[in-house]
């Protein structure tokens, strides 16, 4: 019987174990930038900051809560709102051409992530600053560039008399948004709404922002989702199984993740997030002490796929439905998405495909990291439900 290298189990192993140290992790969180140009010069640009971008490891740190808001004193409440507007300051910049870099002077207040009044079943209280201001003759663009800290991103749309600018941008550190035309809004007499347009290049960019953000919300940062795809993976080596697996879970996400980000399928967050824990645990557990594949195992991952399509939906959010292309966001997002998958299974691949004896793979492999992904699924159970 072949041995496995030791040097090849303990890379394993190790990756495994890397994922499984981050178990208390959060996403972290976007800022979303939004600004609102209407003809005859008004403008009003929007900042959206999670409190959670105050700490040192964003992903660790707790939602800020309806309950605690309502708890905290006015002391509180107003050195958050101090933090906000520095951060800011800081991670954000401003831009309006030809005049240079811009300082908003934002008036910051406590909403729903939605930009609505906070209410005690939200998941969580965020920051929203607003800066009103005047554009006047002579400006012709508008640019938003990202200096955010913490691997956090700056999600950037716009809007010209109240219609969605057909383009998004995603920032993530050091990176430039497009520059939005603004010549002529300050001398246009006020009109009803109007499109900008749809262009190619713009679908494109926005396409591409989003598939990024999908990969990146799979690799490096969805630990949860990384962790049910292997354990996929580990059920067989034969590839036929593992393509059919593969295939199911796509289709059932891109349903659920389109049901939901056009507003048709509405789960709360704390529904859906300990039932993805709970797959990540059933699919382990099942290849521990059911390592066969069958029509229930394809049933089963079809299941649990959907409710995965619930939380990558989640990560879409409010800023998805602030672009006029709206289904390109979404296709783009998707296909990131899938391309993090594959590349998590690429390399779970490379890492075992040397290990041809069915009996040392189960043995070296399969059972112990499916029982390393069965207790992180468990950890994120108990904090799910009662962290």
């Amino acid at each position: 019987m072949p041995r496995t290298p030791q040097a090849l189990k303990n890379a394993i192993l190790g990756v495994i174990l890397g994922f499984s140290v981050q178990l208390c992790a959060h996403p972290v969180p976007d800022v979303p930038v939004r600004g609102s140009f209407l003809s005859g010069g008004d403008a009003e640009v929007t900042i959206e900051i999670d409190p959670r971008c105050f700490e040192a490891d964003p992903e660790k740190a707790p939602y800020f809560t309806p309950r605690e808001f309502a708890l905290a004193p006015t002391v509180r409440r107003e050195e958050l709102k101090r933090l906000a507007a520095e951060f800011a300051a800081r991670n954000v910049e401003y831009r309006l051409e030809p005049v240079g870099r811009v300082s908003p002077e934002f008036s910051f207040e406590f909403t729903a992530p939605d930009g609505l009044a906070v209410r005690p079943n939200d998941e969580a209280v965020v920051l929203t600053g607003t800066w009103r201001t005047k554009v006047t003759a002579g400006i012709a663009g508008w640019q938003v560039r990202s200096k955010a800290e913490k691997g956090l991103s700056v999600v950037v749309s716009n809007a010209i008399d109240f219609v969605p600018h057909p383009r998004v941008a995603v920032l993530f550190p050091g990176e430039e948004g497009f520059v939005l035309d603004l010549a002529g809004v300050a001398s246009r007499e006020p009109a009803k709404p109007r499109a900008e347009g749809g262009k190619v290049e713009d679908g494109l960019a926005t396409f591409g922002s989003f598939f990024r953000q999908g990969f990146v919300h799979v690799v490096p940062k969805g630990l949860d989702h990384i962790l049910f795809v292997l354990g996929v993976f580990l059920l067989t080596a034969a590839w036929r199984p593992l393509l059919l697996q593969v295939t199911a879970f796509t289709l059932a996400h891109s349903v659920t993740m389109a049901l939901a980000t056009f507003g048709l399928v509405d789960v709360p967050p704390a529904i859906i997030e300990p039932i993805v824990a709970a797959s990540i645990i059933f699919v382990a557990i099942e290849n521990i002490f059911r390592p066969v594949y069958s029509f229930r195992r394809l049933a089963v991952v079809f299941v649990f796929g959907l409710i995965h399509g619930l939380a990558f939906a989640g990560a879409l959010g409010d800023v998805a439905s602030a672009t006029g292309s709206l289904g390109v966001a979404l296709v783009g997002f998707n296909f990131g998405v899938e391309a993090g998958q594959l590349a998590v299974i690429a390399t779970a691949w490379l890492l075992t495909f040397r290990i041809t004896d069915e009996q040392v793979r189960r043995k070296f492999v399969v059972i112990p990291a499916s029982a390393l992904i069965a207790l992180a699924g468990l950890w994120w159970v108990y904090e799910r439900v009662l962290g």
